[in-house]
């Protein structure tokens, strides 16, 4: 199933579109993940596609950058040891 999200003013409404949503995928034959499905409040920042977004700003997770930064050194190395031409390092860094 795809990421979604749900927005409300009011904390109980959100909590009972949780629980219709989990009633409604049960009779699908289906589950939500209880850690990821969290009533939160959006100050406190909602972890999404890789961010985590607030309000006014959205920041990447680290263990995205540190994922993103070690596959650049892997390709680094690659174009060094000749494995790949710079165009390809090239339209990895530019990725």
């Amino acid at each position: 199933m795809d990421d979604f999200a749900l927005f409300s003013d009011s904390k109980r409404e959100l909590w009972a579109w949780k629980r219709a949503l989990v009633d409604r995928l049960a009779q699908l034959r289906l589950t939500i993940h209880a850690r990821e499905a969290q009533v939160l409040p959006t100050y406190c920042g909602i972890p999404w596609l890789g961010f985590v977004v607030y309000p006014t700003h959205r920041l990447v997770k680290a263990r995205k950058v540190r994922a993103t930064a070690d596959h650049l050194g892997e390709r680094l190395d690659d174009y060094l040891a000749g494995r790949i031409s710079f165009g390809e390092f090239d339209a990895s860094v530019r990725g």
